[in-house]
């Protein structure tokens, strides 16, 4: 359901809540390499997240990328606007521009309790939540 861009937007921020406390900056190479993205790509997206204030940035030798409190307190929806847009959230499972209640695709009942569901998850879960997974051990963000 969401793209690859959104998937490793995601990865990469809940990597650098686990760093938040350090007080470093993290470079496109350590950062694509721990949550296994290519560097070009991951380079991209964090230009766009940055340029939306999700993240900041500090340019030069020892510049890199971090994120403060108020970032990490960031819920999962609003990375995934900014970076897929709200289609994930109301498209049609099968892609048609015009299913609807009146007019449902084949899949239209069963795909709208899985899109309300996955709707629901990501306006509840913030960033920082999911670093505290990830530092206790009970997740990844690399393969």
């Amino acid at each position: 359901m969401l793209s690859n861009a959104c998937k490793y937007a995601i990865r990469a921020l809940i990597y650098l809540a686990t760093r938040m406390n350090d007080g470093v900056k993290v470079s496109i190479r350590e950062l694509s390499a721990e949550i296994d993205s290519p560097e070009p790509f991951t380079a991209k997206i964090m230009q766009s997240l940055s340029k939306q204030e999700i993240v900041s940035s500090v340019k030069g030798p020892n510049g890199g990328f971090y994120i403060d409190e108020k970032q990490a307190a960031v819920r999962l929806i609003e990375i995934v606007k900014a970076i897929d847009g709200t289609q994930v959230l109301t498209g049609c499972g099968l892609g048609l521009k015009n299913c609807s209640e009146t007019h449902p695709c084949p899949i239209h009942s069963e795909f709208s309790a899985i899109r309300d569901g996955f709707s629901h998850l990501l306006n509840e879960k913030t960033i920082q939540e999911l670093a505290i997974e990830l530092m206790a051990g009970h997740s990844k963000v690399k393969n």
